[in-house]
């Protein structure tokens, strides 16, 4: 973590990275890092579900393959009580310090996969949002699209695929859709990237979004 040129605390922004399996969200986010690194900002790096040791082991038992079947309403329990632990452990304590705070997925990604994949709407997500989150919300959510048979085929070279990546195609349409639907709806907070595009094109798309994001705050 390099000395930031950015002195005042409020200045700090909360970043996410979303999208459905395949997008190269691990491979971009690590481009992300290392851009915030050359421009001398203070960030940390987390995930969701995870972040913190408690909500790591709630990780485990989301994405862990098993033969019972997991009932939606505990997934999506178990997704905001990881989220819970996380925003109160690691995010907020971080902003509060004046680090910029990176989240590979955040509760867009709830919205998208237990609302739209799991087809349980999202009225439920907003109760649980407001209670657990209040009006927090991330600053700018970068949100890597591509086709979903794209993103599986990409997903199924990586090995082993957790409770999530076996769901089938139709699933991650509705997940995609969900995704699409929320960046129409909030423009001003999403940025879109064509994760189709060659890397080298996608990594571009995503610096042009980085510096409009610094612009706002310098």
């Amino acid at each position: 973590m390099t000395e930031s040129k950015i002195n005042n605390l409020n200045n700090a922004r909360f970043l996410t990275v979303e999208g459905v399996e395949g997008v190269g969200k691990t491979t971009n986010i690590t481009f992300i890092s290392k851009w915030l690194e050359e421009q001398g900002i203070p960030y940390t790096h987390t995930r969701e579900p995870g972040g913190t040791p408690l909500a790591e082991e709630l990780r485990s038992l989301l994405l862990t393959p098993r033969d019972e079947q997991v009932d939606a309403t505990a997934e999506l329990l178990m997704m905001f009580a990881a989220r819970a632990q996380h925003i109160e452990q690691v995010i907020k304590p971080a902003l509060e310090k004046g680090i910029w705070v990176l989240c590979d997925r955040f509760t867009d990604a709830t919205y998208a996969y237990q609302g739209g994949g799991r087809n349980m709407g999202f009225e439920k997500i907003r109760q649980l949002e407001h209670f657990v989150q209040g009006d927090f919300r991330p600053d700018a959510v970068i949100l890597l699209d591509l086709p979903v048979a794209v993103g599986l085929a990409r997903a199924a070279k990586r090995g082993a695929l957790d409770r999530f990546e076996q769901e089938a195609e139709g699933f991650f349409h509705r997940v995609r859709n969900a995704y699409l639907d929320r960046a129409k709806e909030n423009p001003s907070r999403y940025w879109l990237v064509d994760a189709e595009q060659p890397l080298e094109q996608v990594q571009v798309q995503i610096s042009d979004t980085l510096r409009k994001i610094l612009a706002e705050v310098q």
